[in-house]
């Protein structure tokens, strides 16, 4: 039977066994691991196209749990892959390493607070939050609509937001449901749309300009994206954060939006990859590539459009086609509910279901202004910002 790592106070049960925490560092690749721990590579080459894929997944920065045997043996692994999802590396009955991908166990907490400003959002932020990821978050939201050099001592921002803990740390990125920030009595607000994930404000205004296109025209789509998904027949659990855009080998494969390339080689099972760092928080990550355009290189910029490589099927893939993944603030999203957003105002059916959340999260917000909640519960960073 399978130990699940999920619950690390297991891990004490074990007399004989401890735990250790390391963080991913970059450039590692789980081959690499498998290297330092003696663990045979054929567990990675007999996973699926799927799984593979996954494993390309583990970003730098992320605290992953270990679990050595008495000789100091590596004999478990949870390394998070998203914010949804881990590997589990372990060993079977017949001791032999097997690897899984399983969801993630975490709490998610929902807090209202109100914070006077003294030095700056970002700062003030985190000194009563202990939250990195909700300072750059909130900074983010807020960009397009205020000014924060207008901000005075005892101006006041209220923020209602999620945060998943993970085995008592932060973990992932916070999601920030409503926020309101208070210039000299006059109040700004931004609101989350639960549909698509951007930010509006009271009167269902869009506040990001920022659009996305499809990167290439292609054939149909033969796998979406979905973060956590139980397989009924194999009776385990499957993720794939990106779409796969079946095309022709050759296909011309374009930046999605104006960026930053920031990588340009080979990505693991990923094969010949591109990622392009874009504004308000966005990257876009295009795989399996045949070519790359010989013009363009890390740390130059593109824009909307502009040719970057060709479809292929390098890496770990069974026919030509382009994986091609979306992150925000580092966390996978689906890249079709973005590319499709096209309008900058609500309307219809979808306003009224927003403006009926908005009313609901402004109550949250005033109650926390006029309760003046600025003491939470503190908890670690389970990566590094």
């Amino acid at each position: 039977m399978k130990i699940i790592l999920s619950l690390i106070l297991a891990f004490t049960l074990h007399f004989a066994s401890t735990v250790q925490e390391e963080v991913w560092w970059k450039g590692e690749t789980l081959l690499t691991f498998f290297d330092k721990h003696n663990i045979p590579q054929d567990i990675y080459f007999n996973l699926s196209k799927t799984d593979k894929e996954l494993c390309s997944e583990i970003y730098a920065g992320v605290l992953f749990q270990m679990m050595f045997n008495e000789n100091h043996k590596l004999t478990q692994a949870l390394i998070p892959i998203s914010e949804e999802m881990q590997i589990h590396l372990f060993k079977d009955e017949k001791d032999k390493f097997t690897l899984d991908i399983i969801p993630i166990e975490f709490q998610k907490v929902r807090q209202a607070i109100t914070i006077p400003i003294k030095n700056s959002p970002y700062q003030d932020i985190v000194e009563t939050t202990g939250n990195k990821a909700l300072a750059n978050e909130f900074i983010i939201a807020f960009k397009k609509s205020v000014n924060f050099r207008r901000l005075r001592k005892d101006d006041l921002v209220s923020i209602v937001y999620t945060q998943k803990i993970r085995m008592g740390r932060y973990f992932g990125t916070p999601e920030i449901l409503g926020a309101s920030v208070q210039i000299r009595k006059k109040t700004y607000y931004i609101f989350e749309n639960p549909d698509d994930k951007r930010y509006y404000n009271d009167q269902a205004k869009s506040l990001t300009s920022f659009m996305l296109r499809t990167p290439l025209r292609y054939n149909r789509i033969s796998s979406k994206f979905t973060l956590k998904r139980f397989h009924p027949i194999l009776k385990r659990y499957r993720a794939h954060l990106g779409v796969d855009f079946a095309a022709p080998t050759g296909r011309r494969v374009n930046a999605t939006a104006d960026g930053k390339i920031i990588h340009k080689g080979r990505k693991g099972g990923y094969g010949k990859t591109v990622m392009i760092r874009h504004k308000n928080g966005l990257k876009s990550l295009y795989a399996h590539l045949n070519s790359y355009n010989n013009k363009i290189r890390v740390g130059s910029y593109v824009k909307q459009g502009q040719f970057i490589g060709r479809v292929g099927t390098t890496g770990r893939s069974t026919g030509p086609h382009l994986h091609f993944g979306l992150y925000k603030n580092g966390r996978a999203v689906d890249p079709l509910k973005i590319i499709s957003v096209t309008k900058t105002k609500l309307v219809g059916k979808k306003r009224k279901d927003f403006l009926k959340t908005v009313s609901a999260i402004k109550k949250e917000l005033k109650d926390s202004l006029n309760n003046k909640i600025m003491k939470i519960e503190k908890f670690e960073m389970a990566y590094k910002i």
